[in-house]
């Protein structure tokens, strides 16, 4: 099977997971449609374009998983799987891309339906944009950025934040030399995934890409430059980031962190020639779910696989989407004393996480008041909260304090939302209504029994029935629940006539877990010294 953007969408759309919209659109009104759509949307008819508008693939968990035939739930296998066996990218010499080729004066920018996002956008925003370089070693570096359409056959490139292109796009510039690039617009979402992962050192995204789907990328030369491009991708731009600086204001547009960014300063992209299928797509990825949640696949693969390196055992990770999925992490272990702690550290170093809560196995990592109830029952703020100050931070955090041309710093900090160690694990148990697991509220919802609540008329000795729960209690400590099961026969009305009666001739008691016992057993609970009276 060909791992491409196409295929990826007909898949989904036999799964029920895309919309095609044939009725006329205005391209203005394509974000505000996706924004409010439950699934991806194909626009087929959009107004003054040629080629349909693809949007909001990865908008969703489900839709992502459907991607690659796997529940969302285990694509980190699949990042696990390309990290672990890479396979390189193959080239080729031929390519459905290659079906159309504009070059020169034919090359028009404006031909390509880039929609509106946002109110505050500078400008159309090409936004879905696999961009490959080369390195110093002659390796390939792949990422997504945004491109900010200004001219007919020139961008500016979002390169604001330190990475790979920026070192590259620097050190072309100091040599006052352009860096060629070329953009791949419609790809499989592996390849996306792949791009926007922080890869090894050595190891290239696309490498990571063929070993999520099992397959090699298909990769062409270059028309105007060394630099390849995706053989099977709809659209293929190829340029060069110009060696200006870091000159030209770019932006406003939305970002991860679902808040509008500022105004950037950023190079020039000169757009040198254009490639496509003969029918083209185009994918316009929707800010900002479309990078929340991919990436949210990432950076849990990373803690997992980080996890396993310190030899903690992990139970579950949710990189959290109220945290744009960057920030906050919830990790769940199965912990041994100490561990907490070293959880907190290697989640924090795994990615660029500002925020982790580490709790206990009995807690959903994925259910937020599950972990609001482990963090109000289980946390001593003296005790349980660490920070950890004057750590690189993600530029697009709005609460930094930025200063032009010096990395942002930030304070990282980690709770420990586990049990405590010293304390009595029944302190932490649960309620668990009896006989929950046996009753179904469907065989008594709109029952019309007029005897639905019949009285059991059963002739019970009280005084013999408590004679044989002492004679269960000597033996050893019972919950009330137990009892009633063990006494079922005799009625739950009269058992508790009988422990009344025990109450009543002070015989009954209770051990520390809160069974009952005798009250001069081995077992008895004694009461604390605070409280003796003398």
């Amino acid at each position: 099977m060909q791992y491409n953007f196409r295929e990826m969408v007909d898949k989904l759309r036999k799964q029920g997971h895309v919309e095609d919209i044939y009725k006329s659109v205005d391209i203005r009104h394509i974000a505000a449609l996706v924004d409010k759509s439950d699934k991806a949307l194909v626009f087929h008819n959009v107004n003054d374009y040629a080629m349909p508008v693809v949007s909001g693939i990865s908008n969703g968990r489900e839709r992502i998983g459907a991607a690659f035939d796997c529940p969302y739930g285990e694509v980190y296998k699949r990042i696990d799987q390309g990290l672990s066996n890479p396979i390189p990218p193959a080239m080729v010499n031929d390519g459905p891309v290659q079906e159309i080729i504009l070059t020169g004066e034919d090359v028009d920018l404006f031909e390509l339906p880039v929609p509106l996002f946002s109110i505050h956008d500078g400008g159309p925003m090409i936004t879905a944009g696999v961009t490959i370089a080369k390195t110093e070693d002659g390796s390939l570096n792949a990422g997504i950025y945004r491109f900010l359409v200004r001219e007919k056959n020139l961008t500016g490139i979002d390169i604001v934040t330190p990475n790979d292109l920026q070192r590259l796009a620097l050190t072309a510039f100091q040599k006052d030399e352009v860096l060629p690039i070329t953009i791949n617009l419609g790809t499989h979402m592996a390849v996306n995934m792949a791009a926007t992962y922080r890869a090894p050192l050595g190891l290239n995204e696309l490498s990571i890409a063929g070993g999520m789907t099992g397959e090699a990328v298909r990769l062409m030369s270059g028309q105007t430059s060394d630099v390849p491009f995706i053989a099977d991708a709809e659209i293929v731009l190829e340029g060069e980031i110009l060696p200006i600086g870091w000159t030209k204001p770019e932006g406003r547009f939305g970002e991860f962190t679902r808040l509008m960014g500022g105004l950037h300063w950023n190079p020039h992209v000169r757009i040198k020639s254009i490639s496509t299928r003969r029918d083209p797509m185009y994918y316009a990825l929707h800010m900002p779910w479309e990078v929340i949640l991919p990436g949210a696949a990432n950076r849990e693969a990373a803690v997992r696989r980080a996890f396993m390196l310190a030899n903690l055992d992990l139970v579950d990770v949710n990189i959290t989407p109220g945290g744009s999925c960057y920030f906050h992490a919830v990790v769940s272990i199965r912990k041994r004393p100490g561990e907490a702690k070293h959880a907190i550290m290697t989640a924090l170093i795994a990615s660029d996480i500002k925020h982790v809560v580490v709790v206990n196995e009995d807690i959903d990592v994925f259910d937020g008041d599950d972990v609001e109830w482990a963090l109000a029952t289980r946390v001593q703020a003296d005790r349980d909260i660490i920070t950890i100050p004057d750590v690189r931070a993600k530029p697009l955090d709005p609460s930094l304090r930025i200063t032009p041309g010096v990395t942002p710093i930030t304070t990282k900090c980690g709770i420990d939302a586990t049990i405590p160690d010293d304390l009595p694990r029944e302190r932490f148990e649960r309620i668990k209504y009896a006989y929950a697991e046996s009753l179904d509220l469907s065989d008594y919802i709109g029952s019309r029994e007029e005897n639905s609540g019949e009285t059991v008329d059963v002739d019970v000795d009280v005084d013999d029935l408590a004679s044989r729960v002492k004679m269960k209690l000597k033996k050893e400590p019972v919950y009330f629940a137990a009892l009633s099961e063990t006494f079922e026969k005799e009625g739950f009305k009269a058992l508790a006539r009988s422990l009344g009666k025990l109450h009543k001739d002070e015989e009954l008691w209770q051990d520390e877990q809160g069974r009952l016992c005798l009250v001069d057993s081995k077992f008895a609970a004694k009461p604390p010294p605070s409280i003796l009276i003398n």
